[in-house]
């Protein structure tokens, strides 16, 4: 829903808006690189037939061109499912009903879901799935871009077997236990080899270059709606990284994918074609 301001304890406030659609962090992802022209496979543990969410999500991405072939249906699970409301600001509010049943669920075939591919695109939140992708990924040698939103420690098996790792800005304060991001990014860097940026919202995004901490501005715009902002960051910059194998460029391309998802409401109903993100970096030149 989109609200005017966020109702205060006992108070009822109007919605303007109201839409039902599918998120998560690898969904939205999955949304943002098809629409930027990749071919996509998504893989993850959804509810059984009977769980109206996970039906949801399968035909929005199925409308989406992805291919939904390898999605998990476990019997007597449920997906999780997420009551959201944006304010005029596009802040939001959260409340969410976690899985029920889905985290010992694993993929079939991992080597053969990436036979083909150039990249995996992770989330850590479900590391039964995510971790066998990563480790079929790597023995092929192939990029993997982990969104680290879930605090984990250092010497998490799916961090450590991932090439690009992209923090939310909570997840690695929590994880190192420093305030400041820079602190936080070579904390974490002391034990990564790869490459490691976190992301902070309008304040654009750090990473780890050698021995120093780099910064880019994130673009400037009226945000409407940043729920799925990060998802398409990290999706966005895992398409341009196959495409250029530059980070700089890649990051970039995905602060714009971004911002433009900001400017919508809907959640990942709000990402971008290829062309507008063209089109807008070109624009910002």
């Amino acid at each position: 829903m989109r609200v005017g301001q966020f109702p205060k304890p006992g108070e009822k406030v109007q919605a303007s808006e109201f839409i039902i659609t599918s998120g998560g962090q690898a969904g939205n992802a999955a949304v943002a690189m098809a629409r930027l022209g990749a071919e996509v496979t998504y893989i993850g543990a959804l509810g059984d037939e009977h769980d109206d969410v996970a039906n949801t999500i399968i035909k929005t991405l199925a409308n989406e061109k992805i291919d939904v072939s390898r999605a998990l249906r476990v019997p007597g699970a449920k997906s999780s499912a997420s009551l959201i409301m944006i304010d005029a600001t596009g802040e939001k509010m959260i409340a969410t009903r976690r899985n029920q049943g889905l985290s010992e669920a694993t993929p079939d075939d991992p080597d053969g879901a990436v036979a083909g591919a150039d990249a995996a695109m992770l989330d850590n939140r479900y590391s039964n799935i995510s971790l066998p992708i990563c480790r079929a990924a790597q023995a092929r040698g192939l990029p993997r871009v982990l969104d680290f939103d879930k605090p984990t420690s250092a010497d998490d098996p799916l961090l450590q077997n991932c090439t690009h790792v992209i923090c939310s800005a909570d997840a690695i304060r929590e994880a190192t236990g420093e305030t400041e991001l820079p602190a936080a990014l070579r904390k974490l860097g002391a034990s990564f080899a790869g490459f490691l940026a976190v992301t902070d919202g309008p304040e654009g995004v750090y990473w780890l270059d050698k021995d120093s901490v780099r910064h880019m501005d994130a673009f400037k715009v009226d945000a409407v709606d940043t729920l799925g902002a990060g998802d398409t960051f990290h999706g966005a910059f895992a398409v341009r990284f196959v495409e250029t194998h530059d980070v700089v460029l890649s990051m970039r391309f995905a602060a714009a994918a971004a911002a433009i998802k900001c400017t919508r409401f809907g959640g990942l109903m709000g990402a971008a074609n290829r062309a507008e993100v063209e089109t807008f970096l070109k624009e910002r030149a």
